[in-house]
Parts: structure tokens; sequence; C-alpha cells
């Protein structure tokens, strides 16, 4: 009730953005890659008349991984804190310039069914005597890989040992979201009759380690 807190980030106005995923429906975020600078403003807003006694006022840019299904299982792999403002006690309005420069950012945004990949900017008002005052902005990272110089064809061998030899063959092994699977099915050894045949290209997700895994 003494105050409100808001965090923005300095975008350009052809900056792109993209979805933040399934649940967040109808959220965007701009898009950032791997090196380059993240800034903003942050403000924190008094009431008149009031007087906000804290222990600090820090911004942070946080990579996480967020296990859906338990959250106890989530952590934390980056984070950087910038201090804002040191402990003491504010009467008026404060607006805050901050800036992360060529951030390290390998890994790439990713929303899924038992996991989550975020990058955020959370703002932070600590106090000793009451819950902290948090604000947070997500940001997604996409980073362009050049193709690879080798991409070998794909094969595979399925069947019924004396019954049935099937061969499967890809033109490559390694495809970019919007590409086109193409390849043969040879039939090399058939002695049981066929009804039909059907080609499945199946998204699979899996998280866990050596207690367990979900997919």
């Amino acid at each position: 009730s003494v105050c409100t807190i808001d965090v923005t980030l300095d975008a350009e106005a052809n900056r792109k953005t993209a979805p933040l995923g399934r649940d967040r429906k109808g959220e965007r975020a701009y898009i950032y890659t791997d090196g380059e600078d993240v800034a903003g403003s942050a403000v924190v807003s008094i009431r008149p008349g009031k007087k906000l006694d804290h222990q600090g006022v820090k911004v942070e840019l946080v990579g996480q991984v967020e296990m859906l299904s338990d959250k106890s299982g989530s952590y934390d792999f980056f984070s950087i804190t910038k201090d804002l403002e040191p402990p003491g006690s504010m009467y008026e309005s404060k607006q805050y310039k901050w800036k992360f420069g060529a951030v390290d950012k390998q890994n790439e945004t990713y929303s899924g069914i038992n996991v989550r990949l975020r990058y955020f900017v959370r703002l932070t008002v600590l106090r000793g005597y009451a819950s902290n005052i948090s604000r947070e902005i997500d940001l997604v990272v996409q980073n362009i890989f050049p193709q690879p110089e080798l991409n070998n064809t794909l094969k595979m061998e399925v069947g019924i040992e004396d019954c049935l030899h099937i061969e499967f063959e890809y033109d490559k092994s390694k495809y970019h979201l919007k590409d086109v699977v193409v390849g043969k099915v040879y039939f090399l050894l058939v002695k049981i009759k066929i009804k039909h045949m059907e080609l499945n290209i199946i998204r699979r997700e899996s998280t866990g380690g050596a207690s367990g895994s979900n997919q």
C-alpha cells in the first residue's frame, strides 16, 4: 500500500516479439540474442505523504529452468544483479535506468509440456519488516545458427527375424523447424501379410534425472 513498482525494457520500435507459451496465451515478449545488451527502466512510486523504509532496491537478469509439475525442481542457471538503491528510506518516487551489457545467453527460451526455460528481469524492493515487493518482465532468447557443414543421411533397420525386414532412409539427420522430411522405405524381406503401413513424426520431450523422468 505504500508503493508500487514497475520495470520495462528499452526496445527499438522494430524489435520483434514472440509468444511466451501455451499457458500464457496472448502474452508476448521482445526477442534478444546471445551477446546482446539488455537495458531498461525501473520505477518505484511512493504514495503522497508516505515513507518507504527498505533494505535496498535491486534489478536482476535471471535465466531459469522451471519444472511445471514440480516447482521445487526449478533452478536458476544464470543470474546477474545490479543494486539501484542502498538501504534507507524513500519519501518520493524514483526512476532508474539499468543495463546488463553483452549478456551471455546461449540457451534459448523454451516452453514445453513439463519444463520451461525462461529469461526475465526482476525488480525487487527489499524490506526487513515485511515481504519484499517484486515485479518481473520476460524476454525471449532466440539464436540463429548456421547450417551444419556435415548433415549425413540417416538409416534405420526394423523388423521381425526371418519374417519382415524394413529399412528406412532419411535424406539428412538434422532439420530446421520449417524443414521438409524426405526419405525412402525399403521392404527387403516380407513373409507376412501387411494390411497397411503408417509413418509418424513424433515430438517427444523428456525431463528429469536418474530418479525418474517425464515424457
